[in-house]
């Protein structure tokens, strides 16, 4: 019977070593699936199956009825385009494993559902045939983990993602009550064409009628009294 030789303690430690510093790697070398990894064009039953949280979208605002994953997305209502909306959230898989390896940058990296650093709502926009048509992502005020004013800096995240050249924005002015937050009011509509694709872009930051930087009874500042987003939105054509 062949007996395998003792492996010298040196050795077995050097092993463990290189195996724990394999280990401390892999977060840092993994990617993630994003919703820039949905193909538009794909049948719901295509599409990567590493997102969790599924649920009926509300127009990029939180999720209503759960769902198993994006091929039940007929039991979402169409909205008025025929459209259905399945919201998802992002893996946290390579989050667990980089608190429990105590790597804080790769914490930060993959914790929660984010684009460039910004705490998202992304969902996906299929037809009545189960194909992919669109893609949404909102800014989401529920994550404090960056502040609620800096959301209007995503826009310019997406705008390079897709070309600085091109868009047709348009710039709003204050209605009757709005009004700056601090010295930036920003109410901004943008669109672009990238062959059979539709982009929208809309971008707020100003507080609305009747949203004050100090409450008038106690004269102390007031905290989230602001409308402070990023919407956007990929259209396919059918």
């Amino acid at each position: 019977m062949f007996c395998p030789r003792p492996i010298p303690a040196a050795i077995a430690f050097a092993v463990l070593i290189g195996a724990g510093a394999a280990a401390a790697q892999a977060p840092r070398e993994a990617a993630r699936a994003e919703i820039w990894d949905l193909v538009m064009g794909s049948p719901a039953g295509a599409l990567p199956r590493v997102f969790s949280d599924f649920a009926c979208g509300a127009n990029g605002g939180p999720p209503s009825l759960p769902l198993e994953g994006f091929t039940d997305f007929r039991r979402c209502q169409p909205e008025a385009g025929g459209l259905r909306e399945v919201y998802f959230r992002y893996d946290d898989e390579l989050e667990y494993r980089a608190k429990a390896l105590n790597m804080q940058t790769e914490m930060e990296r993959f914790a929660g559902t984010k684009a460039y650093g910004f705490p998202v709502i992304v969902s996906a926009l299929f037809n009545d045939r189960g194909v992919l048509r669109g893609l949404r992502l909102s800014s989401d005020a529920r994550d404090l983990t960056r502040r609620r004013d800096d959301a209007h800096a995503l826009r310019g995240f997406l705008i390079a993602r897709f070309g600085s050249a091109d868009w047709v924005c348009a710039d709003h002015p204050p209605e009757d009550g709005e009004s700056p937050v601090g010295r930036t009011f920003i109410k901004q509509d943008c669109r672009k064409t990238l062959g059979e694709t539709a982009l929208t872009l809309e971008t707020r930051l100003f507080r609305k009628a009747g949203q004050k930087a100090f409450d008038p009874r106690t004269e102390r500042e007031t905290q989230g009294s602001f409308e402070s987003r990023v919407r956007f939105e990929m259209l396919g054509r059918e």
